[in-house]
């Protein structure tokens, strides 16, 4: 009798480590999906934002050219007829182009510019960061299905290794922005 009560305690604590192992080899796995996800996540917002980005700069820009060259054209206008319409027209416009860029001497598509390096500086190290925890995530599951007890389970269940992260050769160069 006391046999099949020590055989069934072993056998109930084999089945709870069993199932211990495979819920914690489970989560794990799902952790490595997560952090796949949030790569994908981060080379989408790479791939849309970043041509986005310099069209919109590029289109600030042509905007301030454009605004730079009617001032040009009526400043011309005005030093030829001096007509105090066109005078008013030229002030007005001097007038909003100076509170666009109110406290910078600079013109506002170099702001535009330099917020165009900011976000793809950003863009890039988000990148970076979910790559190296994504790696992380995948050496943690590729050691625990790797290792004594685990393997076992890992075997039993189907638990396969992930690959790390390696950025193919193509993506390493940098972008190019026309």
């Amino acid at each position: 009798m006391e046999i099949k009560i020590i055989i069934a305690i072993v056998i109930s604590l084999l089945a709870i480590y069993i199932i211990f192992e495979y819920n914690k080899l489970t989560k794990l796995k799902n952790k490595v999906k997560q952090s796949k996800s949030s790569i994908d996540v981060y080379l989408s917002k790479r791939f849309d934002l970043i041509p986005n980005l310099v069209e919109c700069t590029k289109a600030y820009t042509k905007y301030e050219e454009k605004v730079l060259v009617e001032i040009s054209e009526k400043r011309a206008m005005y030093a030829k007829s001096k007509d105090l319409s066109l005078g008013k027209e030229l002030n007005d416009q001097i007038i909003n182009l100076l509170v666009v860029n109110e406290n910078n001497p600079n013109l506002k598509a170099v702001e535009q510019f330099v917020n165009l390096q900011k976000s793809l500086i950003k863009i890039e190290s988000e990148l970076q960061a979910v790559r190296r925890i994504y790696n992380g995530d995948v050496t943690l599951y590729n050691s625990e299905i790797e290792v004594f007890p685990s393997i076992i389970i890992a075997k039993i269940f189907r638990f396969k290794p992930e690959e790390l992260f390696e950025i193919q050769e193509y993506k390493r160069e940098n972008i190019k922005i026309e």
